[in-house]
């Protein structure tokens, strides 16, 4: 999982400059309103990788359509590791 920090949204307005290059290395900054997030700014690399996730999200198979090479890879997949 990133790092994430949770930033007030008036403290975040007034140091963007900061928070943009925070972003960098913590990777997402959660914006806080009231004690509630209310948004969120991304590092590039995270921003990628979440429009990598929601192209997934809306990806349909047909398992009978699937190459032998694509099962395997699913059966052999294991939760929580990244494939190569």
């Amino acid at each position: 999982m990133p790092q994430t920090r949770d930033v007030p949204a008036t403290e975040f307005s007034r140091n963007f400059a900061r928070y943009r290059e925070e972003a960098i290395a913590e990777k997402i900054i959660h914006v806080t309103s009231h004690g509630r997030v209310i948004g969120a700014y991304l590092s590039a690399s995270e921003a990628v990788h979440y429009e990598k996730l929601k192209r997934r999200e809306t990806q349909s198979l047909v398992v009978g359509e699937l190459s032998n090479d694509v099962v395997e890879t699913i059966k052999s997949a294991e939760y929580g590791v990244e494939p190569k």
